[in-house]
């Protein structure tokens, strides 16, 4: 433990352990997953409180050799055993990232509320503008640059292998391991008509596709397999979300189909119940007159629909007139008045 603590201190860093912790120093290999939580105070007298991550629901999560933003609670961290709670004194230069680091975890707090998912990893450091972060402490920290302190309890180290790995972790193949398993996850959720978490499956295996064409060429073969594979995943998150009567996503997913692939009937038959569901009706009008255009099969399915929507227009014509004539018979009566 003296070698530990001497070597934080040539890297300018100095720790004050507050609770041992419980069994052996973990070996801490690339890839181990890490919950703690944090407080941070600056080093004045008063030891102003900046943060604290358990006003939250959830702790904080790292993960070991993924090069998280604020560099030095990882290498505070390593040297903790599990349930030990340590102080460390960092130097400014040490400190420099924290503004960054803060405001991005202030804003998904703040955005999501108490019960929102911790936050896995801050991508990429946030501009900074003439007007600063948009919190004051923070703001003031950037233009006076100083040593902080960190009081940081580990509650649970997870090996590699231990845990389910978030796509962000994932390397390309296994990424493209765990997207077929998404798609049977889905079903299943869809078959029990638990659409909510059918969606989520789809969606997440939506977002690891995304995760891959942003690496390919657009155009190019790779590019063009990827794509293809979002469509089904589009089309049965669509699906779920028109049986939620969730229409705006269905029509923003339909629609990503159709640019690709105009003539696809399952999108244009999703997208057309979805323009009824959020009345644009002329829309839902041209999607099933198009649909009976592809698929002659379909007709009759389309002309039930076709006049669903024709009873659900006149009977908003009616209630438009009714509300009209009311609004004339005030009129009439205050003129009389």
């Amino acid at each position: 433990m003296a070698d530990v603590l001497a070597d934080l201190q040539s890297k300018g860093i100095f720790k004050r352990i507050l609770f041992g912790g419980t069994g052996d120093l973990p070996q801490f290999k690339d890839g181990t997953k890490l919950y703690f939580h944090y407080r941070t105070t600056k080093c004045d007298d008063e030891k102003t409180l900046l943060d604290d991550s358990r006003k939250h629901s959830k702790p904080m999560e790292l993960i070991v050799g993924k090069k998280f933003k604020l560099e030095v609670w990882e290498t505070c961290l390593v040297t903790m055993r599990q349930k030990e709670v340590a102080e460390f004194g960092v130097t400014t230069a040490h400190a420099a990232s924290y503004p960054l680091v803060a405001k991005s975890l202030r804003d998904i707090f703040e955005k999501n509320g108490a019960h929102s998912n911790t936050p896995k990893h801050c991508c990429g450091m946030m501009a900074m503008s003439e007007e600063g972060v948009g919190y004051p402490d923070l703001n003031e920290l950037m233009k006076t640059p100083q040593p902080l302190m960190f009081t940081l309890e580990l509650l649970k180290v997870e090996n590699p292998g231990e845990y389910e790995k978030e796509s962000w972790v994932m390397t390309e193949d296994e990424k493209l391991k765990a997207i077929p398993n998404l798609k049977e996850e889905g079903n299943a959720y869809y078959k029990q008509k638990q659409y909510t978490e059918a969606a989520e499956k789809y969606g997440e295996a939506l977002g690891m596709l995304e995760q891959l064409v942003l690496k390919e060429k657009p155009g190019e073969k790779e590019w063009d397999e990827l794509e293809d594979k979002k469509t089904p995943f589009l089309l049965n998150f669509a699906q779920c979300k028109l049986l939620l009567n969730e229409f705006y996503p269905v029509i923003e997913h339909t629609t990503t189909v159709l640019a690709r692939d105009p003539d696809n009937v399952k999108a244009l038959f999703r997208r057309a119940k979805a323009h009824v569901g959020a009345w644009n009706p002329k829309d839902a009008k041209i999607d099933f007159e198009r649909v009976m255009e592809l698929d002659d099969t379909l007709t009759a399915a389309v002309q039930k629909e076709l006049k669903s929507l024709a009873e659900k227009e006149h009977q908003k014509d009616m209630e438009d007139k009714q509300k009209l004539k009311k609004l004339f018979d005030y009129m009439s009566y205050m003129d009389f008045v």
